[in-house]
């Protein structure tokens, strides 16, 4: 499976390092282009500029382990397309020319499924991503997952639980999904 990023769903770290985790595991193939990573950078500059530096450094990653996974923009065919929001049209312009097969983004209002079926792609919510992936392949999505909550607490100094973290991430779904495995 092919699947654009949102620069949405790269902001918050704990949801980019399970998403790019599957992606490292062989579980989808991620996609973005330098637009997608550059916003998401941006948007870390209300955090202040240590943070921004931060995600300058992370997208430089992100470049590096997947070179694959970086897409050339097409003008050409964001040219011809309408979306509610003018800004996000870039974003389904790279997942037709990259033949993706969905665009994963918390931002459903700005991609109305009828106007995506239209181009032959799909929306994602993260969690509901996630989530059939784990479906697909739990044991893989249980130990990226356990690796980015065991990073979480070491680089906090907290020790809170997976279920709390997943939440904090929006992925209500996926922890369902991980403690109905193991139970």
């Amino acid at each position: 499976m092919r699947a654009v990023l949102d620069a949405c769903v790269l902001y918050p770290t704990v949801l980019r390092e399970i998403l790019m985790g599957c992606a490292a595991a062989g579980l989808y193939e991620p996609l973005f282009s330098e637009r997608i990573l550059r916003e998401w950078v941006r948007a870390t500059a209300k955090l202040g500029p240590a943070q921004q530096v931060f995600a300058d450094g992370e997208a430089a990653m992100l470049r590096a382990n997947f070179p694959k996974a970086m897409v050339r923009e097409h003008a050409h065919i964001e040219a011809r397309l309408m979306l509610p929001d003018p800004n996000d049209v870039h974003v389904l312009a790279v997942a037709i020319g990259s033949s993706a097969d969905c665009i994963v983004t918390f931002n459903a209002v700005d991609f109305p499924r009828h106007l995506l079926a239209e181009e032959g792609v799909k929306r994602c919510d993260p969690d509901g991503f996630l989530r059939d992936l784990h479906l697909r392949d739990p044991h893989t999505v249980a130990r990226v997952v356990t690796a980015v909550h065991t990073t979480a607490c070491c680089l906090s100094g907290e020790a809170f639980t997976r279920k709390s973290l997943l939440r904090r991430a929006k992925l209500n779904r996926l922890a369902k999904a991980l403690d109905a495995a193991e139970a």
